[in-house]
This record gives structure tokens, sequence and C-alpha cells, in this order.
């Protein structure tokens, strides 16, 4: 009996090429979320970040019509509806969503832009909050259960109409 032997190296890169002899790009990975614990900062942390960065008084937006009209990318990353940072309202700690860019680098900084864009797909949002399309699916229908819940049937059919 004649036993076969595959071999356990990894093509080479002319093994992979398509026909055409153009060469793949790279598959773009994004990088994941990372979470800071607010129990996790000692003392003296946070002393530092309240010295290096102390609350001022300045202009900021209270209403969409005063945001409406600000440079974008958004810089008031404070604000509860930038796309940079999220915050536990329960725990306090801080989520970076994109922590391979900067606030100015990102192309969409506010949610209440991309809520005026229209609707978007799930691939979309995904992209926009660096979440998968799954994830944005199970947020979406865990939302769609908790208006069920508090009795917006009809806001709830005009939705899933239209």
């Amino acid at each position: 009996m004649l036993l076969e032997t595959r071999s356990t190296t990894q093509p080479s890169a002319p093994e992979i090429m398509p026909i055409s002899g153009a060469p793949i790009p790279p598959i773009k990975r994004r990088s994941r979320a990372k979470t800071i614990a607010m129990k996790r900062l000692t003392k003296e942390e946070l002393r530092i970040g309240a010295l290096l960065y102390p609350e001022k008084s300045y202009w900021r937006p209270v209403t969409r019509g005063e945001c409406a009209n600000v440079s974008r990318p958004c810089p008031y990353v404070s604000c509860k509806y930038h796309l940079y940072i999220d915050v536990n309202p329960r725990t306090g700690s801080i989520k970076i969503n994109f922590p391979d860019l900067e606030v100015w680098e990102l192309q969409n900084s506010c949610a209440l832009d991309v809520a005026q864009q229209g609707g978007i797909t799930l691939e979309e949002v995904g992209e926009i909050l660096n979440l998968t399309r799954e994830r944005i699916r199970q947020v979406e229908v865990r939302g769609l259960m908790k208006l069920k819940e508090a009795g917006g049937d009809e806001l709830m059919s005009y939705l899933i109409t239209s």
C-alpha cells in the first residue's frame, strides 16, 4: 500500500498569485478597541492626568444646531456622540474605539452626523464603530427588543416598514 505524503510548508507567493498575474492586496485588519478600566488607574495616575489636562471653561456646543457648524473631525471627544471613545456609565471604564488612529484621523467622528446621512448597511456601521457586522446586528436586535418592551409597537412597525 502506498502512502502519500503531504507537504506542510506554506505555498510560495507565485503559487498563490491569481491567474491574472496581479498581486493580491493584503487584507486590512482593524485593530481591536482598547479598554481602560478606571479601577486600574492609581491615584497618582489620576493626579497626573488632572495636572496634564485640567478642566477648562471654554465654549463647546450644547445643541445639534451649534454642533453642525463645528469643523470635522469633531474636536470635542468628551461629547457623548463622539465616536473616538465610549465611557461605560456603570463602571466608568473608557473604551478607545480606534487605538491605532488619532482623533483628527477619523473619517466619521460624530454619531449625529452618521445618523443624519440616513440608512446605511450593517457593514458600514461596523466600519464606523470599529465593530464586526455580526456585533452590530446583535446590538440592533437588542435595541429593537428594548423598544418593543417599552411599548414602542407603532414606532417599531414604522422602522421595519421604512
